[in-house]
């Protein structure tokens, strides 16, 4: 290991560091939810309801968490989300979080709102990397949107479709600290209008492996399968949109019984741990992403601090996969997992034993 991903044993220690290094402002935009924060914490309850039923007598003296995700291999099924204005953990911005995924060997999903431009970022690193779209403008807008995409080189194209209107993020709101990528002014009607008739004219205007991302019901998940879509993306916007939802591993299973084998399925929301991981890939996703994470290893130590991240991710992956009795993702079931009752409750860092509360000082 590097001397800053030696300094790190475990993301919790990545957490305390991301906090010195913040400010008030920026550390609540990272960790915060919508209004009563309940979907978002309801987000680590569902991980924390579900249990481990291992197998014993197995050879996992070797394990491989790899995966293939749209014919790229991941060197753990976990990819990067789309976060809005990364310039304010990294200077680099996306540039940082696209070179840590290319070091460590999984996919950045880049956010439209974030700096550098989606061609710079793209120049960044080799690597696969897919570019998620918010609608901000009419169909002239959007054309020339997707036109950059493809000429920049990005291997699929994410649409984001749960956030008909901004939500209300009242921690930031009370620092009275507002995101880069809020302060531009833009017309929140293109958003609130999108329909599936919509959705299609990008997809074949894209002409690319699609990804709908913000699906959070089996109705929805049908639809998105009559509709063609490659990837649906299973998510509450880590909480940071509609309050009082459910959490995303309660809402996986009905929509990957809809989806019936027609689309793969990604997960985020209130990833933290390798058993995260697996526990998403046992109930049907095919890959999970993070943002929180991945926002706290910018802020810790820039792309050696999110490398860091994942590396600890792939180390408590390939433990929990050793111990519970499983060789390879593809020997992962819903057999390997059952209902539970949490033990502690719920919050945005309850991951972690030594944070209490969810809150450092």
């Amino acid at each position: 290991m590097s001397p800053v991903n030696s300094e790190f044993v475990s993301n919790e220690e990545i957490v305390q560091a991301a906090r010195r290094n913040l400010s008030q402002g920026v550390w609540d935009f990272l960790v915060g939810a919508s209004e009563s924060e309940t979907t978002m914490r309801r987000n680590r309850l569902a991980f924390d309801r579900i249990a481990f039923r291992p197998r014993v007598l197995v050879d996992v003296s070797k394990t491989d968490p790899s995966t293939t995700f749209l014919g790229h291999r991941l060197r753990i099924p976990v990819m990067l989300a789309p976060i809005g204005s990364l310039q304010v953990f990294a200077p680099e911005g996306g540039v940082a979080a696209t070179k840590a995924a290319a070091e460590f060997g999984i996919v950045h999903v880049v956010s439209s709102s974030t700096e550098p431009t989606l061609e710079e970022i793209a120049a960044g690193a080799e690597h696969p990397k897919v570019f998620q779209l918010y609608v901000h403008g009419d169909w002239a807008w959007v054309k020339d949107m997707v036109t950059r995409v493809k000429k920049a080189g990005y291997s699929a194209l994410c649409l984001t479709v749960d956030v008909a209107h901004y939500s209300r993020r009242e921690r930031p709101m009370v620092d009275r600290w507002v995101p880069p990528s809020r302060r531009r002014p833009r017309d929140p009607a293109y958003l609130a209008s999108l329909t599936w008739e919509t959705m299609d004219r990008i997809k074949e205007l894209a002409g690319l492996p699609f990804m709908l991302k913000g699906v959070a019901t089996a109705e929805d998940a049908a639809l998105a399968v009559e509709h063609g879509v490659d990837v649906i993306w299973v998510s509450n916007h880590g909480g940071r949109q509609l309050d009082h939802g459910l959490g995303s591993m309660d809402m996986l299973p009905e929509i990957v019984d809809a989806a019936a084998g027609k689309a793969d399925i990604v997960l985020d929301g209130g990833v933290q741990r390798g058993s995260d991981v697996l526990k998403a890939i046992a109930l049907g996703a095919k890959a999970v992403a993070i943002g929180k994470l991945q926002g706290w290893g910018l802020a810790a130590a820039g792309v050696p601090g999110l490398v860091r991240v994942l590396e600890i991710l792939e180390d408590e992956l390939n433990c929990a996969m050793g111990l519970l009795g499983v060789r390879s993702m593809s020997d992962v079931t819903r057999a390997h997992v059952c209902k539970a009752e949490a033990v502690t409750p719920p919050h945005e860092m309850s991951a972690w034993v030594n944070i209490n509360g969810g809150r450092i000082l």
